[in-house]
């Protein structure tokens, strides 16, 4: 399907190969601009070549908060703006019985997974405007679980909750949040400021269906 993002900026993560790649030569033929980062210089500038544009590129550790708002410092600086995060760095799973993980294997994973998508989106968010949006990269595992696969799943699953939106204001969830100081505590936890409305779910709704 053919999209029109022309004049806007988006900052990939993981973008040296599969996902991120991909993602990225869509959006370079749908005329974005990009920002692409990963651990894989040469792969990046691969994908730059395949993507048919100069793009931003730095090679960057997402589990380092310093190199995270390095690089969205540098989407800023080049282009002005940041409309999209595509947040898809990511370790791939290894099949270990639990007993057989080992500390570093265990922050290898987490340190990618989940803090690579927290410092991103972080760094990110103060430079967001109106009708930006952030995507970030979960899995089949982070919805099923599956053996020998415990830390993954739990990196996917985390990505799922960080990822999820709040409370819609519906006629059900007027018995949940009674009153407006339980609506108004409620809302301190969603990251709009305020309840979604069955609207804005609607939306998506129709979006799908398209």
């Amino acid at each position: 399907m053919p999209y029109d993002f022309s004049g806007k900026v988006c900052l990939i993560t993981g973008a040296a190969s599969g996902i991120g790649r991909a993602t990225a030569q869509k959006m370079a033929d749908s005329g974005c601009d990009l920002s692409l980062c990963d651990i894989n210089l040469m792969g990046l500038q691969e994908t730059m070549r395949q993507c048919g544009r100069k793009c931003g590129l730095m090679v960057v550790d997402v589990g380092n908060s310093v190199h995270c708002n390095d690089v969205v410092q540098d989407s800023i600086d080049r282009f002005g703006r940041l409309n999209f995060v595509f947040n898809c760095a990511g370790v791939n799973p290894t099949a270990y019985p639990l007993t057989d993980t080992t500390d570093e294997y265990y922050d290898k994973l987490m340190n990618t997974n989940v803090r690579g998508t927290y410092n991103v989106t972080r760094a990110a968010v103060p430079h967001l405007q109106a009708g930006a949006a952030i995507v970030n990269t979960s899995s089949i595992m982070g919805v099923t679980a599956s053996a020998n696969y415990a830390i993954y799943c739990a990196t996917k699953w985390a990505i799922v909750g960080f990822t999820k939106p709040g409370y819609i204001n519906t006629p059900t969830n007027a018995g949940v949040l009674a009153g407006p100081q339980a609506i108004a505590e409620a809302e301190k936890m969603i990251a709009f400021g305020r309840m979604g409305t069955a609207e804005e779910v609607a939306d998506v709704v129709a979006f799908l269906f398209r």
